[in-house]
């Protein structure tokens, strides 16, 4: 894969896009950068409160990660986000700011398995109790262009793998 690649990690609260992402930088010699680092503290007041955010709540935030995509792939450095983007509007407005080359990798798994994710984990500002309001907000991106869908019913490992995967015939049909 080329160095000026980009690649986002997405899905709901739980499916491992943090983990995921950074492997994949990792595996790719890309950049990480975690997403949610870029919330306004207002954004993780209110979802630390267990109240979902709306979409003006999150277009700064995607501003945000926008911005670093298109520094990132216009300066020819791969890239890898970890990023919810769970709705289309979202994904096209990341697409608009990165230019050509981005590719997203959409983590999916049962609600089941991503509530049991969201209660092992450890000082996270988003509760469990948020994760039905996001599936709510889910519009699947299976089927858009230069998405690679990955079941999260594997190790993490595992997902790495099926992730880069993915991504290597996603970029030989962009050929």
């Amino acid at each position: 894969m080329n160095s000026g690649r980009a690649i986002v990690v997405m899905g709901v609260s739980g499916c491992g896009k943090t983990s995921v992402a950074e492997g994949l930088a990792g595996s790719l010699g890309y950049s990480f950068l975690e997403g949610d680092q870029l919330h306004p503290q207002a954004n993780i007041d209110k979802m630390s409160k267990g109240v979902p955010l709306t979409d003006a709540d999150r277009w700064p935030w995607l501003e945000r990660i926008g911005e670093r995509l298109r520094d990132a792939t216009a300066s020819e450095q791969g890239i890898v986000v970890s990023c919810s983007a769970l709705k289309r509007a979202y994904r096209d407005r990341l697409r608009s700011a990165a230019g050509s080359g981005l590719s997203f990798v959409f983590l999916s798994g049962s609600r089941a398995l991503l509530l049991e994710r969201m209660g092992e984990r450890k000082g996270h500002f988003m509760p469990a109790c948020l994760l039905d309001s996001q599936l709510a907000a889910l519009e699947d991106p299976s089927g858009e262009p230069d998405v690679a869908t990955v079941d999260i019913d594997a190790s993490v490992a595992d997902v790495i793998a099926a992730s880069l995967t993915q991504l290597s015939v996603l970029a030989e049909k962009g050929r």
